[in-house]
């Protein structure tokens, strides 16, 4: 085992501790997130199916994403195009 920093270590080639399960748990529900927003798409507004892809990804990321990155998604959803966020059971 392979000590990272507090909360947070390295055994067997992947992260565990609690800071690894904080971040599956943040990736889990922003993939939700966005399986919800896709489901909804259609009565949305684009401002607020923007708005919603936006909280998403700062959820995954704690950090505010690329405007670019939210335009994207916001794109390919509108045309249909189904985003798959897979979530691991443990982090490499």
């Amino acid at each position: 085992m392979t000590f990272i920093e507090p909360g947070l270590y390295v055994r067997d080639g992947f992260a565990e501790g609690p800071l690894a399960d904080a971040a599956l748990s943040r990736a889990a529900r922003a993939a939700q997130l966005l399986d919800d927003l896709q489901e909804q798409a259609p009565t949305m507004t684009d401002g607020q199916l923007r708005d919603g892809i936006h909280r998403a990804l700062r959820r995954f990321a704690q950090e505010q994403p690329p405007a670019r990155q939210v335009d994207s998604i916001t794109a390919l959803i509108r045309r249909g195009v189904c985003i798959d966020w897979p979530v691991p059971d443990r982090l490499p």
